[in-house]
């Protein structure tokens, strides 16, 4: 699974978490809503639990939470527990012959710096309370 969708999966989970507070979501659970296999979120759990946002409960009563409330955590910190890498990659191998070629690496380089900045700003304005917020705004509209 790609960085995009991974960090839309974990987005979808934390909701899911944040939509129950106070009980333990199992991982069949979680993989329901997200229509996938409940290996492909302990995955992604990993990655947010490596970075403080999940916790779990091991055995048959056991379950996933999040670790602080909604509202403390922003997508930018999602986005980096699970972002390995910037969100546009440069191609690897221009032909150095070429006269563009040769600096397109260099031109594209603060571009992609400034893109990937304003990226994490933006993220940083929203946190998993407010992408559940939407959520349920959204679900108590008449279709």
């Amino acid at each position: 699974m790609n960085t995009n969708q991974q960090f839309a999966v974990s987005c979808h989970i934390l909701a899911v978490l944040a939509a129950y507070p106070t009980t333990l979501v199992t991982s069949e659970t979680i993989a329901e809503s997200v229509d996938t296999h409940p290996v492909v979120i302990r995955r992604i759990m990993a990655h947010l639990r490596q970075h403080g946002l999940v916790d779990s409960r091991p055995g048959a009563s056991g379950g996933w939470r999040l670790l602080r409330p909604a509202a403390e955590i922003s997508l930018r910190e999602v986005y980096r527990a699970i972002s390995h890498e910037e969100a546009l990659a440069m191609h690897q191998h221009p032909n150095q012959d070429c006269p563009i070629g040769s600096k397109i690496q260099g031109a594209l380089g603060d571009v992609f710096d400034e893109a990937q900045t304003a990226l994490e700003t933006a993220l940083e304005k929203f946190s998993v309370a407010n992408l559940l917020e939407n959520i349920l705004r959204e679900t108590s509209q008449p279709a």
